[in-house]
């Protein structure tokens, strides 16, 4: 049985197939509309929708459903990611100080950067991050820092499969890939020149648990005419290094 089967008959994957309908730019959306996106049957779809507002997941309006406050403090509560985002905000809003560019910080999952803080003035170059979005590890600084302190595992895979070309600048080639992640893994920083998206470059670092592991990463992201990431490598690197030296000491400071 295939996954999608297995969500039409899992109350669980329902939920899941309704509350991933939403996309980022959705005010409400209307039950049709909900129905059309989900493939589930229309009383279906009602039915686990009202069970959502109910439990806060889903908030309702006369012109449809959105995503409820429910959602977002139960996102909140995910230990892990709150305790690095506590820690990292005042080092984040020293880099924005330090650079006037939009700062991230982002944590791996799977494939992909999740951001989990952006910090950006009234010139913010436009990037097509955002908090709680996602983007590929292999043509983002921020991804390509994470990548290259995981595991060769996981290396391997990400460079088995594919790697669409985003930009005329985004490193495809297996092999070449391989050796950019460690010459990133070896200075300790990743760059990145219009390879996700044409007029974007940035810098980043990864905040590394005591044994090496990528915790999260740390990236500063401006306009290609105007921003130079070698010029801020420093900064974003010592920013990195002293979140991870403070959640060393919280790891090991008996309760």
């Amino acid at each position: 049985m295939d996954e999608g089967a297995l969500q039409d008959r899992s109350v669980l994957g329902r939920i899941m197939r309704i509350l991933d309908a939403f996309d980022v730019g959705d005010q409400a959306v209307g039950l049709s509309e909900l129905t059309r996106r989900t493939g589930l049957a229309k009383a279906t779809v009602h039915r686990i929708a009202q069970d959502l507002v109910a439990a806060r997941l889903l908030a309702a309006s006369p012109d449809g459903y959105r995503l409820g406050r429910g959602l977002f403090e139960l996102g909140m509560r995910a230990a892990a990611e709150r305790t690095v985002l506590e820690v990292a905000v005042p080092f984040l809003q020293d880099l924005f100080a330090r650079t006037r560019e939009t700062v991230h910080l982002g944590v791996l999952d799977g494939d992909e950067v999740v951001y989990i803080s952006k910090i950006g003035g009234h010139r913010q170059a436009r990037s097509p991050s955002r908090i709680g979005g996602r983007m590929p590890l292999y043509c983002t600084a921020i991804g390509k820092v994470l990548l290259a302190n995981s595991d060769p595992a996981d290396i391997a895979r990400v460079l088995a499969g594919p790697l669409p070309r985003r930009t005329p600048r985004t490193i495809v080639g297996p092999g070449l890939l391989r050796a950019h992640l460690e010459q990133v893994a070896e200075q300790g920083v990743a760059y990145e020149y219009e390879e996700s998206t044409l007029g974007i470059v940035c810098v980043a670092a990864p905040v590394l648990s005591a044994d090496d592991q990528p915790l999260a990463a740390i990236s500063v992201t401006g306009p290609a005419t105007r921003f130079r990431p070698d010029a801020h490598a420093a900064s974003v690197r010592a920013a990195a290094s002293g979140v991870a030296s403070i959640l060393a000491r919280r790891s090991s400071t008996p309760l």
